[in-house]
């Protein structure tokens, strides 16, 4: 038996994301579709439709129309999901800008972009955007940008846009058209465009709002960044199709605010990547919060230590959790796993392929492996992205000539057509000839006792290639020989890490992803190993 499976067929949704809100606005006017707690705002879904019809009047009014590129710079907030859908109101293409970036981030995205206009507040309690906005348009910086607009939410610049807004032309928009362009984390080297079309990321919001039973009556506890693919599809618009309330706890991340946002709300789902389950559990106020509304979510993005999945189903009582897979090239989610899996199931794959989506497990030489053998995951379907902004040779890299978006993603699929992620393919660590994952060693190592978290990357190593190196937040002290005991005996010899870090915590993206390559570079420096990374890259 190879490793292929194909998700059910359903009817793919033809519509544009303003008509599917439009139709699920009519259906519940009354009913609350977004709450900002910490804003204090609370639209109905009759109120949210008006905020977004004024919007896209003020956009038309700045001549923003069809194709015109839309940036947002800012943390959550109401402003963000108003842009989302007025962008998709009058054609425009959404540009989502990570409130991370600095002035050289910044002014390679409003290149690259060809933005018109940019939307941003002028600070927060974590950047003074105006100050990186201006360092990243002066001089040199700001020839041949596209930007005519800069409109800073709040203030008199924002009303003056909604108070001059004009009728804009209704003209058929294509579900095909791009809508969104959203940028890799840029973990590792420049960030790439991603282009995301209507009939790409709707169709992928029906099939989690599908799979987590969504309904009206949710109410869906959205903590992710709404920038990114997590927040911007599965935070917006799987309450957008089902009609569910979407709730921000607060503008980023925030343990307490979350748990407070369950507690008062009665939160029926919960998002989020591992690192922000860690911190809600680990939170000291945690046992004072009454979690019982809860009943589903999704844990993505990274991949979900099977401690940490036990712990979010037992003690935050969400026996529907669900883990799924995908990136922001395949809109994003790929395979999923289903609120009526077994435990075990969950905690042990991430699920089957959705529905309308191929996937296969392919060899270096492309061919598609036995069940259970390790390969490069690849998927096939309407979620494939339409290409990397202007950068073919990256896209046909990317995406081959049968239409597979090669993920660069390592896994397994077995006999239930359940697929396990093994890893990076670039992350894999060669030991003297003996191939080493990562991620194997890191769940065997969340394992003991007195382990947090724990990341393992590869050192460049003169005699060996290579060798391990792990990162690791305690729980309560502990030696390093201790952690090397625990290993000896249990694990091959080659996978015991040769160096061990303790860590207060990870170098991470705003999205809560750690970057493996910048705890690379740190060891590297700290050990001295330049030498040996120029011999091991030559």
């Amino acid at each position: 038996m190879l490793s292929y499976s194909r998700g059910n067929d359903a009817p793919l949704i033809d519509a544009t994301i303003w008509e599917a809100f439009k139709q699920t606005a009519s259906r519940f006017p009354d009913r609350e579709a977004l709450v900002a707690r910490h804003q204090g705002a609370r639209l109905t879904f009759s109120g949210l439709a008006a905020a977004v019809e004024k919007a896209a009047r003020g956009l038309t009014g700045l001549g923003v129309g069809n194709q015109d590129r839309v940036g947002v710079w800012s943390t959550n907030c109401v402003e963000w999901v108003q842009m989302h859908l007025a962008c998709a109101r009058v054609g425009a293409v959404l540009v989502n800008v990570n409130p991370a970036y600095r002035p050289y981030d910044l002014s390679f995205v409003l290149r690259k972009s060809k933005m018109k206009a940019l939307f941003l507040w002028e600070q927060d309690k974590r950047s003074d955007y105006r100050a990186i906005l201006e360092e990243a348009t002066a001089g040199k910086s700001g020839q041949f940008l596209a930007l005519e607009h800069v409109v800073y939410f709040g203030s008199d610049g924002w009303e003056r846009m909604l108070a001059r807004g004009q009728d804009f032309p209704e003209r058929e928009i294509s579900a095909g058209e791009v809508t969104n362009i959203q940028y890799t984390s840029g973990t590792t080297g420049s960030p790439r465009g991603v282009l995301l079309s209507h009939r790409n990321v709707l169709n992928n919001a029906v099939v989690l709002a599908q799979g987590m039973k969504m309904t009206y009556r949710d109410r869906i506890v959205v903590p992710v960044p709404l920038y990114h693919c997590f927040g911007c599809v599965i935070g917006t618009l799987v309450s957008l199709v089902s009609g569910a309330t979407m709730i921000f706890p607060c503008a980023t991340f925030d343990a307490l605010a979350t748990l407070e946002a369950i507690h008062e709300e009665r939160g029926t789902a919960i998002y989020g990547v591992p690192t922000m389950f860690i911190a809600e559990l680990e939170h000291p106020a945690f046992p004072t919060f009454d979690l019982s509304s809860l009943r589903t979510g999704i844990m993505a993005g990274a991949p979900c230590p099977v401690e940490i999945m036990n712990r979010v189903v037992n003690e935050m009582h969400c026996e529907g959790m669900m883990v799924g897979y995908g990136q922001t090239e395949s809109s994003p989610v790929i395979t999923l796993s289903s609120v009526d899996d077994s435990l075990e199931r969950r905690v042990s794959t991430v699920g089957q392929a959705c529905a309308n989506t191929e996937v296969k497990i392919v060899s270096p030489a492309g061919e598609t492996v036995e069940v259970g053998e390790q390969g490069e995951l690849c998927t096939r379907g309407y979620l494939v992205m339409k290409g990397y902004d202007d950068e073919p040779e990256a896209t046909h890299r990317a995406i081959d000539e049968d239409g597979w978006l090669h993920t660069g993603d390592l896994a397994t699929m077995d006999s239930d057509e359940c697929f396990r992620i093994t890893g990076r393919a670039k992350d894999m660590i060669i030991r003297a000839g003996e191939n080493v994952y990562p991620r194997e060693i890191e769940e065997f190592l969340h394992t003991h006792p007195k382990v947090a978290e724990v990341q393992v990357v590869g050192l460049p190593d003169a005699r060996l290639g290579e060798t391990v190196v792990a990162w690791i937040r305690l729980k309560e002290p502990a030696e390093e020989a201790e952690i090397r005991e625990f290993c000896s005996g249990r694990i091959a010899h080659f996978k015991v890490p040769q160096y061990i870090r303790f860590v207060d915590g990870f170098p991470m993206t705003v999205t809560g992803k750690v970057q493996k390559f910048r705890i690379r570079e740190i060891e590297i420096q700290d050990r001295g190993l330049e030498g040996a990374a120029r011999i091991h890259t030559a």
